[in-house]
């Protein structure tokens, strides 16, 4: 009996090495500063970090309070997909105390910190292909998100006479408005803000336009002259972002919270069913507990505008003299074009050097990032003044 041969050639996959093209997409170079300066801290070399974007606090009494009991007597199952009831309406309660705004509490949809809001905006607002526009400098999760999801990412160009915001005149000069348009004030990496008239005009622009406007106000509540305003103040149809991880001082609890447009929200709710099923049940119920702590907030932002004052005095001094307003957040944007025209190897050195940790611009704007660097005064007032003198001493050697 003849037998069938038992050699099977092996065939490799033609698409084995195939990586997906939304995995290629730029890293976000402060994540690496931050690997470099937990090195060196292992290591027992000295840092003085103004490179984190987040504040030195931990999260309010009140909310610690809550995290503790819940701990002892809740389930921590899975919630709401959108968020506990409990929360959104304490959410919605919010815009009351500080823009005057009757919300809905079915409008408000909590997510896994701001950058699972964003995902859930983009996803429900814009289909791969559409054009997205935004303000260059500006956060680089946007650009890269939007680009991830197969959209087409139009940065407007922008710089001190229009206080590194976006301008009307800037999208009348577009070829064709576009799907979206994500405004961020106060703003990462500058700190600048649009006025409450400005934002009044782009919003209706968008309307306009058909342009589904992306309101980034997680630093609402840091500002230290005008306050900022929602969107949702001129329009309900834009989608509002914030979060608890700066104001409320809670930025490792990932929790923050969407206003959706009413034709959104079942768009938003399916996605965040089947992309999350819920954010952080912990997060969620010791959260309800921060609208309790303004007065703990405002706190840190009074120590915010101390270091603000500090490093907008001090740092012309050292030859830092071409600095955004910073009208809010905690960062001040430094043009250091005079030492440098590559601010990522820039920053790389000064930490190897002197341990001062500064975040290098090319995150913020590929174009015109390399000449910049963002500070961070987040941080202890004492040790930000150690670090200009470092710093100081540093650009003179190098100078």
């Amino acid at each position: 009996m003849m037998c069938a041969s038992s050699t099977v050639e092996q065939v490799e996959p033609a698409d084995a090495a195939r990586i997906s093209a939304r995995g290629k997409i730029a890293p976000f170079h402060v994540m690496r500063v931050i690997d470099a300066v937990m090195a060196r801290q292992k290591a027992g070399l000295p840092v003085l970090n103004l490179s984190a974007g987040q504040p030195s606090t931990p999260a309010p009494t009140a909310v610690r309070m809550a995290a503790r009991r819940a701990l002892d007597i809740e389930t921590l199952g899975y919630t709401n997909s959108l968020g506990i009831p409990a929360l959104r309406e304490a959410i919605a309660r919010h815009y009351r105390h500080t823009d005057n705004l009757d919300v809905d509490p079915r409008s408000v949809a909590v997510t896994t910190g701001s950058s699972g809001g964003f995902l859930f905006a983009f996803l429900a607002a814009f289909d791969a292909g559409d054009t997205v526009a935004l303000a260059r400098p500006g956060y680089p999760a946007y650009r890269n998100m939007l680009t991830g999801l197969g959209c087409r990412v139009v940065e407007l160009p922008t710089g001190p006479r229009s206080r590194f915001q976006p301008t009307l005149a800037a999208l009348d000069a577009l070829p064709d408005a576009p799907s979206g348009l994500v405004v961020a004030s106060p703003a990462n990496p500058t700190g600048t803000m649009v006025t409450a008239a400005e934002l009044a005009e782009l919003s209706s622009w968008c309307d306009a336009h058909g342009t589904r406007l992306i309101s980034d106000e997680i630093y609402h509540g840091i500002t230290y002259g005008e306050r900022a305003t929602s969107a949702w103040r001129y329009s309900q149809r834009p989608v509002v972002v914030n979060s608890f991880s700066k104001y409320f001082s809670m930025t490792g609890w990932r929790i923050g919270w969407l206003l959706v447009p009413d034709e959104l929200q079942d768009s938003v709710d399916r996605l965040a069913g089947n992309f999350t099923i819920c954010p952080p049940a912990l997060s969620q119920l010791a959260a309800v507990a921060a609208f309790e702590a303004y007065d703990e907030a405002d706190a840190n932002v009074a120590r915010y505008a101390h270091n603000r004052r500090l490093l907008l005095h001090r740092l012309p001094e050292i030859g830092l003299d071409r600095l955004a307003p910073a009208d809010g957040a905690f960062y001040i944007w430094a043009d250091v074009s005079r030492w440098t025209s590559d601010s990522l190897s820039f920053a790389a050195r000064l930490l190897e050097e002197t341990g001062v940790a500064l975040v290098p611009g090319i995150d913020f704007d590929v174009v015109d990032g390399p000449r910049f660097v963002r500070m961070s005064f987040a941080g202890d007032g004492a040790e930000l003044d150690t670090a200009v003198d470092v710093l100081g001493e540093w650009l003179a050697r190098v100078g």
